[in-house]
């Protein structure tokens, strides 16, 4: 499932994000999401979340 779209995000799911600084390597980071910051409906590079541990990045994977 993409990350681009809003509606396929919610708090509580498992995701990998890719924080503000890995951009360049393409690093991910493994969380739960606690917020969603981003407020349109799509966005070409992923939605922005806040994880449960305070870290915030594009979401680039949903995880079953």
């Amino acid at each position: 499932m993409s990350g681009t779209k809003r509606e396929n995000i919610n708090p509580g799911l498992k995701v990998r994000i890719v924080q503000k600084q890995d951009q360049r390597s393409g690093k991910l980071t493994e969380g739960v999401v606690s917020k969603i910051l981003t407020n349109s409906t799509t966005h070409p590079h992923g939605i922005k979340v806040m994880l449960d541990n305070g870290i915030v990045g594009r979401v680039k994977e949903i995880i079953n």
